[in-house]
């Protein structure tokens, strides 16, 4: 730790570190679980709804990155929103960045407990309990540091993309001789105008992209920021998007949308289902591992990013300072991370995955609308990219935003108001 920055984290992360913590975060929730939430919603479409959410994604990925590149701390767009637009964004985007990620941490550890129960034959009963078992562990984990979660990390994400690289190659002849079939009606519904079906798929399948953002939340903790965070951004982007296309691709043309998104149980565990339907139960013990490992991985990114945008909140005054203080041996804000393993696991105790999805969707495109118009304010020397690009994608999650269900968003625009009238009052009584 620097002498000179005594409350600053260690930069300890390379873009081969950094990379796979942005693959941990993202190959996860969002093609074990989410993909058969969209399909079930928009049928065969959300093939074409991922392409669509991955375009999205990456206006946001490179205002992400040059935005990190510039103001390289922890935080994101919490400290971005504070540093190139006014108090009150940069304080929104904070608040969503907790609600969005505290649900969609614990969907990945329901997921997580969805897969295990039905590997060793248990009931889906237990799923809380199980689930709020693994948030307490990795809340452990996380509390050892960066180093630390950073090998635990890459062993899980190898394992993860072993797995689905074995479902592709395995579903591969399946697809072929039954896609003509399967894809077809293409555009379906099971929400409103087919329109309205389409736009919600995307916007569901577009929080399955933005694990990249655990990068830049770890901006503080990563070596030549500059050079780092942009190529580990865009490098994982990609990646993830081509996993995804062909995953979901393989899927429905094996199994059907209807039979991959809407059999008993398919919302927890609906690749380890579609691969049951393939007549291959040794791929569907095998999708389940990986399914474990990666839910797994998503949670133990998720509570890396969650706990550091509290310690800049900490620092900042918004929340009580003890979140914005680090461990004695300067190895992660101890605080910060219990309090967001304690959050997690009360949501994971109560929540419905679908619920927990949708709202995760509004939330988070809420924060990357302010991403991009921090990213517009970036001095020209700064920028590396063209202001069209934050243009497209400030414009494409405001529109996004509000094709997730009324209820939903309704509760979101509440949330907003809670946490600017929290940020009115409440910070007087420990500034």
């Amino acid at each position: 730790m620097s002498q000179t920055h005594p409350n600053r984290l260690e930069r300890q992360l390379g873009i081969g570190g950094a990379t796979m913590m942005g693959l941990g975060s993202m190959v996860g929730t969002g093609v074990f679980v989410s993909i058969g939430i969209a399909a079930g919603v928009a049928g065969p479409a959300v093939i074409l709804a991922i392409v669509l959410a991955a375009g999205v994604a990456t206006c946001n990925a490179l205002s992400s990155a040059q935005l990190a590149a510039s103001h390289a701390v922890s935080g994101g767009t919490y400290e971005y929103g504070y540093r190139y637009l006014n108090p009150s964004l940069g304080f929104t985007a904070g608040w969503m960045f907790l609600c969005a990620k505290s649900a969609s941490a614990a969907t990945a550890a329901l997921g997580f407990a969805g897969y295990f129960l039905r590997l060793i034959g248990g009931s889906l009963d237990h799923m809380a309990w199980v689930a709020v078992a693994s948030i307490a562990l990795f809340t452990l984990l996380v509390l050892g540091g960066i180093r630390r979660s950073s090998w635990v990390n890459i062993s899980i994400v190898s394992v993860t993309l072993l797995t689905l690289g074995l479902f592709v190659v395995w579903g591969i002849p399946s697809a072929a001789a039954d896609g003509p079939d399967n894809l077809m009606p293409f555009f379906t519904s099971s929400e409103g105008s087919l329109l309205e079906a389409f736009l919600y798929a995307t916007a569901l399948m577009f929080v399955a992209f933005t694990g990249y953002g655990r990068i830049a939340t770890l901006g503080e903790e990563v070596k030549e920021p500059k050079r780092t965070i942009p190529r580990a951004i865009i490098v994982t982007l990609i990646a993830t998007a081509l996993l995804y296309v062909t995953v979901a691709a393989v899927a429905i043309s094996s199994v059907g949308a209807d039979r991959f998104a809407n059999a008993p149980g398919a919302q927890v565990t609906p690749l380890e289902l579609a691969a049951r339907a393939m007549d291959a139960p040794l791929l569907a013990r095998l999708v389940a591992v990986g399914a474990i490992t990666a839910m797994l991985g998503v949670l133990l990114n998720l509570i890396l990013g969650l706990s550091r945008v509290l310690l800049a909140m900490g620092r900042q005054g918004d929340v009580p300072p003890a979140f914005g203080r680090l461990s004695a041996k300067g190895a992660a804000p101890a605080a910060a991370v219990i309090a967001v393993g304690v959050l997690v696991a009360a949501l994971a105790s109560v929540g419905s995955i679908e619920t927990a999805w949708a709202f995760s969707a509004f939330t988070v495109l809420v924060y990357y609308a302010i991403t991009n118009f921090a990213a517009l304010r970036l001095p020209e020397k700064e920028r590396l990219y063209p202001r069209w690009i934050a243009i497209t994608g400030l414009a494409a999650c405001v529109f996004l935003a509000f094709w997730v269900p009324v209820p939903v968003w309704a509760a979101g625009l509440g949330l907003i108001a809670i946490g600017l009238l929290w940020k009115r009052v409440l910070p007087a009584f420990w500034r």
